[in-house]
């Protein structure tokens, strides 16, 4: 008994020729492989019939009509076996490579020492972290020792300024190597000191080299294709009360921003009692934007840090530069009852911008939370 089905007027021309008139019996498929018909083409049960004739009878007429479509005008192929198996196939497209979620706030360090295996663990933490923003490496108030000027370190040690910058790459040496592969995550690293009693000869020449060493970081990074992930900067913790006169503070940015090469120099100080309790709103907002290539991570360990930023930033709208937020600055761990965490900090300073009506303010997510 035929397995297959005759269309009409293909069984009356099988039957004039084989026995002049006999009549030609059929019975329907009982089943069927998988079809080799995408889904979106009209008729796949039709199409499905034609391709078993010609499976199961290779002999049989290519011509043969099915009564609603006309059948291939070739043999039904096999159906391929998958093209990853062919010797010769083209790889498959591999699928994107899933991204590591990156984390908004980084962890800043008063650091001890400048030795490069320390340095590097710090900036391998960092990576797996999946940290991304600005990273302040604070090596403490700007020193000069045999001739040279440096900083004195929080272990109380002298750090000439080339060993920071070794220190330094260091750090982003570790970052970039222990990033996973595909990461997109980056750093501004922030060469940091502060405004506490300086003792150089010239606060002036002491931001001079401080720049000249941001700069020979940012070419160390690039020469060493390390500039994809790590930007270098510079930071200071300015605080009024440690320079009552801003006379060494607007020295050392003075120097600064005469020979720095387009790197930001950050203040990540305080207001010590807000607009004109120690430094006028001119002083204040002339180191936190008001320079050129500065910009602000004010600490905001409290609301009332929060609402003197915002009042600094309202009155720095009538000059030609507004105040420049760049996130926000924290201190201490889960375990030191040391203010309020960087989220916290965050909506605290967003909330205080929005009642002076500085809503408009930029204000990006995230910041640093500095540790010892």
């Amino acid at each position: 008994m035929k397995r297959y089905v005759l269309s009409v007027v293909a069984a009356l021309a099988v039957a004039l020729v084989a026995t002049g008139g006999a009549a030609a019996k059929g019975h329907p498929a009982t089943g069927h492989g998988h079809s080799l018909i995408p889904s979106f083409t009209p008729h796949p049960r039709a199409w499905l019939q034609a391709f078993t004739q010609f499976s199961h009878h290779p002999n049989s007429n290519p011509k043969a009509k099915h009564p609603h479509k006309a059948a291939p005008r070739h043999k039904a192929k096999p159906k391929p076996a998958p093209r990853a198996k062919h010797p010769h196939a083209s790889k498959p497209e591999q699928q994107p490579r899933p991204q590591h979620r990156l984390k908004a706030t980084t962890l800043s360090i008063y650091e001890q020492t400048v030795k490069p295996r320390f340095l590097t663990a710090q900036g391998c933490n960092a990576a797996r972290r999946h940290e991304s923003g600005v990273v302040i490496l604070d090596f403490g108030k700007p020193a000069y020792e045999h001739g040279g000027y440096g900083s004195l370190l929080f272990s109380g040690r002298f750090a000439p300024n080339h060993k920071i910058t070794a220190a330094m790459l260091h750090y982003a040496r570790g970052y970039v190597g222990c990033l996973p592969k595909g990461s997109t995550a980056s750093i501004e690293l922030a060469r940091g000191t502060s405004n506490y009693h300086p003792a150089v000869p010239s606060a002036y020449a002491a931001g001079v080299r401080w720049a000249h060493e941001t700069n020979k970081l940012g070419r160390e990074l690039h020469r060493r294709w390390l500039g994809a992930h790590v930007e270098a900067a510079a930071a200071d913790d300015a605080e009024p009360a440690w320079d009552p006169g801003f006379r060494d503070t607007r020295q050392f940015f003075h120097g600064f921003r005469a020979a720095v090469h387009g790197h930001t120099l950050y203040d990540y100080g305080s207001l010590d009692g807000g607009v004109g309790a120690v430094w006028s709103a001119r002083q204040a907002w002339y180191v936190a934007g008001g320079l050129r290539n500065t910009k602000a991570l004010p600490e905001i360990y409290n609301s009332a840090m929060a609402a003197q930023w915002a009042e600094l930033a309202k009155i720095a709208r009538g000059y030609h530069r507004p105040v420049h937020f760049a996130g926000v600055m924290t201190q201490g761990t889960s375990t030191c009852d040391c203010g309020l965490r960087p989220s916290e900090a965050h909506t605290a300073l967003a909330q205080a911008l929005d009642d002076q009506g500085m809503d408009h303010v930029l204000l990006p997510l995230g910041g640093t939370n500095i540790v010892g």
